[in-house]
C-alpha cells in the first residue's frame, strides 16, 4: 500500500498545535516491559511520543514515512530519527522491547506492520497502538465542534478516520492481548487560538482548504468565540484514549 501523506504539507503547524499524551501512558507502558533497552516508535510524526519514551527507554528508534515530519522532531541523544515506512524498518530481528504507534495505526498496512513488529520484538515484547478521537470542552463549544466535524467536513475525512471513531477495535492486531488496559485521557489547557489551531491541523480541514480555498475553521470562528467566552481564557480540552496492547509470542 502506498504511503498516503495527509500531514507533511502542514508539518510545522502540526508540531505546534497537536495535544500531548499523558505521562501515565508511558509509565504504564514501561511497567509492562521486562527490559527497557530499545523502543520503536512507528509513524512518529514530529516525535511527541518518541520524546516521552526516551524518559523510560535507553534508546528510541523513531520512524516516519514523512521527511517533513521528521524535520520537525527535536534533537535528543537517546533518539535516532529515521525516514522509514511502518511496514519495513532497519532494526534487527528480536532486538526491541516495545513497539508503539500513536494516532497513526489506521494509516498503516496493518498486516505488514504486524509482521514487521513481530520480527523486531524480543520474545514476549510489547506492541501498543492508540488513538484519540472526539474532544470535549463544554456543551456550547462541542456543539459547534460537531457541526464542523460532521456537517462541514464530513465528506473531507479520509475513510481511515472511521477506525479512530471505533477505537481501532476492528483493525487486525496479531498480538496476545493484555488482560487489563487503563482508561486514560489526554488533556490540555488551551486558549481559543490554540484550540482553533488544533482544529486546522485536521486532515479534513486541510483537504477542505485545498479543494475550496476556504478555511472552514475561520468560517465558524465567530460561533466558537461566542461559545468559548474570553478568547484569552484557558479552558480544558480533553480526549479519551483508545489503546490496544499485546505481546509477541514467548521464546520456545
Amino acid at each position: 500500500m502506498a504511503f498516503e501523506d495527509h500531514f507533511s504539507g502542514h508539518a510545522v503547524d502540526y508540531a505546534a498545535a497537536r495535544p500531548t499524551y499523558p505521562r501515565e501512558l508511558f509509565q504504564w507502558l514501561a511497567d509492562q516491559c521486562r527490559q527497557h533497552d530499545l523502543a520503536w516508535d512507528v509513524g512518529c510524526g514530529n516525535g511527541q511520543a518518541s520524546v516521552s519514551l526516551a524518559h523510560w527507554f535507553n534508546r528510541v528508534h523513531a520512524s516516519d514515512a514523512s521527511a517533513e515530519q521528521i524535520a520537525q522532531a527535536p534533537a535528543n541523544p537517546r533518539i535516532v530519527w529515521r525516514v522509514e515506512s511502518a511496514e519495513h524498518c532497519t532494526l534487527r530481528t528480536h532486538t526491541v522491547d516495545l513497539v508503539t504507534a500513536a494516532q497513526c495505526y489506521h494509516w498503516f498496512n496493518q498486516e505488514r506492520f504486524n509482521n514487521e513488529a513481530l520480527r523486531v520484538l524480543k520474545p514476549g515484547g510489547l506492541c501498543a497502538v492508540w488513538c484519540y478521537g472526539i474532544s470535549r470542552v463544554s456543551r456550547e463549544v462541542d456543539e459547534v465542534y460537531h457541526e464542523l466535524y460532521g456537517d462541514v467536513l464530513g465528506t473531507y475525512w479520509p475513510p481511515e478516520r472511521r477506525h479512530i471513531e471505533d477505537g481501532y477495535r476492528h483493525l487486525p492486531f496479531h498480538f496476545d492481548a493484555l488482560g487489563e488496559i487503563p482508561r486514560l485521557e489526554m488533556s490540555e489547557q488551551w486558549t481559543l487560538a490554540q484550540y482553533l489551531a488544533y482544529l486546522r491541523t485536521w486532515s479534513a480541514s486541510q483537504r477542505h482548504l485545498k479543494d475550496t480555498g476556504r478555511d472552514a475553521v475561520s468560517e465558524l470562528e465567530a460561533r466558537f468565540a461566542a461559545a468559548w467566552g474570553d478568547p484569552a481564557a484557558t479552558r480544558e480540552v480533553s480526549w479519551p484514549l483508545s489503546i490496544r496492547a499485546g505481546r509477541s509470542p514467548p521464546a520456545d
